[in-house]
């Protein structure tokens, strides 16, 4: 069974995802790694929130929305 998810928990994500990207592409700094650790606490909050506020279990919460979140920021297949 598929988990819906609102909107901006996807968002969350792809900007974590984004902001990974970032920083792994350049030499570390904490300064540099800053803007990802952020964004992954954020999204972790949003994820715990939402998962208490359903009665869900955070761990399928968090799957669903690093799924999503991929999905959607992969490139459209051929074929």
């Amino acid at each position: 069974m598929a988990i819906e998810l609102p909107d901006h928990l996807v968002q969350l994500q792809r900007e974590a995802n984004m902001a990974r990207q970032q920083a792994t592409t350049r030499e570390y700094s904490a300064e540099g790694w800053k803007p990802w650790l952020d964004a992954v606490e954020t999204v972790h909050a949003a994820v715990t929130a939402y998962a208490k506020e359903t009665g869900m279990p955070r761990h399928e919460v968090e799957q669903a929305v690093k799924t999503a979140a991929r999905a959607e920021a992969a490139p459209p297949s051929e074929g």
